[in-house]
């Protein structure tokens, strides 16, 4: 398709995985971050050494602390900051260009004090915008800017708008599907983290196979649940945001959750696992925020439930299994 001019706002691994995509695929591509001292060794590096090393940035990625600067150089804004940044960075994108269009965002989790999914943060700030996109699935940052052949969804509330965005992000190893279920990406992109630490725990206390599957599978469950009462579809709870993020997140050690669990199953504290992995792990806090909406809507979620009473009320890894194991007996 024709050269686009793409902004990526957030340049950790997977912000910085997009960005390369991007670039790979013909566009110029700005890639944006809030630390001067780590763009700038970006910049001199020609690759981010902190989160993806060894990868070089192609000849038409270039990056910038300026957010202004940012903000005006592209045709396409594209948002992949920690969840907890994410209506910040709205709030200062919308000072400098208040009219704003179209926006879409990578970023998976919920806003940590509210609770809200990200499309009603976007709502809150951007309460104009015709169209709005969400882009999530069973993604590694490293293996996509390596070339590994990947898939995922993007969701949208004009499907012209998920198209566009396909064809700017589609090549010989990365393939976009299109879906209008926004609700439903953005809670399994949220959830899918908790269940990764209920496995990492569980593998790290030599539970096995058996019981790795038992939890994605219940897991999903769960999951879909929470997503049919918010108004998401179960649909896309099947799919690669869905059963895909979970499988990839819960089995793989690449997972920064998953780790979190094996670390936890340890003996470790949060603080403890956080400095080994020298990454956010979203799970942490997404525990709570789940927790609270299920207690909130009366859904019942026990994987979630025993997690956040690991995390955060002193429960013992052994006695969460424990506890879930004894629970009454009930039809699948």
């Amino acid at each position: 398709m024709k050269k686009q001019s793409i902004t990526v706002l957030g340049a950790g691994s997977w912000g910085t995985a997009l960005a390369i995509l991007l670039a790979k695929n013909g566009h110029d591509v700005l890639l944006w971050g809030r630390n001067k001292e780590k763009i700038d060794a970006m910049h001199h590096a020609g690759e981010n050494t902190f989160f993806l090393p060894g990868i070089p940035f192609p000849e038409t990625l270039s990056v910038s602390s300026n957010l202004q600067y940012a903000v005006a150089h592209s045709d396409e804004l594209l948002l992949v900051v920690p969840s907890h940044a994410f209506r910040d960075t709205l709030l200062q994108v919308s000072a400098i260009e208040p009219s704003m269009q179209s926006i879409s965002w990578a970023t998976k989790g919920l806003e940590p004090d509210t609770y809200k999914m990200l499309h009603q943060v976007v709502d809150e700030v951007f309460p104009d915008l015709t169209k709005k996109a969400v882009i999530s699935g069973p993604t590694f940052a490293t293996e996509v800017a390596m070339g590994s052949p990947t898939a995922v969804t993007i969701a949208a509330n004009d499907i012209s708008y998920a198209q566009h965005l396909s064809e700017l992000l589609c090549n010989a190893t990365f393939r976009p599907y299109i879906s209008h279920d926004i609700i439903g990406l953005e809670i399994g992109g949220a959830a899918k983290n908790i269940m990764a630490i209920a496995a990492g725990i569980a593998d790290g206390l030599g539970y096995g196979a058996n019981t790795r599957a038992a939890l994605i599978t219940r897991g999903l469950h769960e999951i879909s649940r929470l997503c049919h009462k918010l108004g998401g579809e179960n649909q896309t709870m099947m799919g690669l945001s869905g059963l895909g993020d979970l499988l990839l997140t819960c089995t793989d050690d690449q997972s920064r959750n998953r780790r979190m669990g094996l670390a936890i199953s340890t003996g470790k504290s949060i603080e403890q696992a956080e400095v080994e992995i020298k990454q956010v792990v979203e799970g942490v806090q997404a525990a709570k925020q789940i927790y609270s909406l299920a207690q909130k809507l009366n859904i019942e979620m026990p994987i979630v439930e025993q997690v956040y009473q690991v995390l955060y009320q002193g429960l013992s890894p052994q006695k969460a299994v424990q506890n879930l194991l004894t629970r009454e007996y009930k039809t699948e």
